[in-house]
């Protein structure tokens, strides 16, 4: 439920049968979602991630496997976060690096670099392959108040980030670069300015989606200290 305008309102969520669980492989999962004729807004969104939901284009779900807790909802509490050596190390790295946020619309130089991206890191996968609208209806909500921040080098496109802006918190929806920088760590530059960007705006979280300690793509993650992490409808601090 959520509580627009200081009143609660019932939200309908359903459960999907169970299927193969696309993080690992040797398990099933279930997921729980909530109902997509449901009106909701940024606030709505705010509150849902609260309890560990998250949104895939206008599809808000949770992971709910029955005998599988491996699924966790992590994000940053931004004033308690310390740079390690690594993340300050990141940093200088891309000391010329710009940042400039501009509208969720489609743009051939974003989706050429994501084109690239995909095909490096996620060959074969459901990103793989998708057209214009296809890739659009993936990043973007209607309800959301979504940003797509440009990571630049002198005028060549390094990186997007697709983020939510959300009341208390932003949350990074996805993040893509030119696979031929791997070696300059944009994914991890991202994050590092989305912590500082949350700070400048007074709010509280950066949430970073699921985190699996198993699945070695999403270990990067934890690195990220202190954080907290979505399990049995409480959040726990990492340190």
């Amino acid at each position: 439920m959520d509580k627009p305008n200081g009143h609660y309102r019932q939200l309908s969520v359903y459960a999907t049968g169970q299927h193969s669980c696309a993080y690992l492989p040797e398990r099933t999962a279930r997921t729980l979602f909530l109902d997509p004729r449901e009106s909701i807004n940024a606030a709505t969104y705010d509150a849902l991630m609260k309890q560990g939901f998250r949104r895939s284009g206008e599809y808000v779900y949770r992971p709910n496997c029955p005998a599988c807790q491996a699924c966790q909802s992590l994000r940053i509490p931004v004033d308690a976060f310390s740079q390690s050596r690594r993340h300050r190390r990141c940093i200088k790295r891309n000391a010329q690096v710009t940042v400039h946020g501009v509208a969720a619309e489609f743009r051939d130089e974003h989706f050429a670099l994501y084109q690239r991206y995909i095909d490096t890191r996620h060959g074969g996968s459901e990103m793989d392959g998708l057209d214009p609208q296809q890739y659009l209806e993936f990043l973007t909500a209607d309800w959301s108040d979504t940003v797509f921040y440009e990571f630049r080098d002198q005028g060549r496109l390094l990186a997007v980030a697709v983020v939510d802006c959300l009341p208390n918190s932003l949350s990074a929806v996805y993040t893509f670069y030119d696979p031929a920088e791997v070696g300059r760590g944009l994914g991890n530059l991202a994050i590092l300015w989305l912590i500082e960007e949350a700070k400048r705006t007074r709010r509280r979280y950066v949430y970073l989606g699921y985190w699996i300690a198993e699945s070695d793509k999403m270990r990067y993650k934890s690195d990220f200290r202190p954080h907290d992490i979505h399990v049995n409808g409480r959040w726990l601090r990492v340190d």
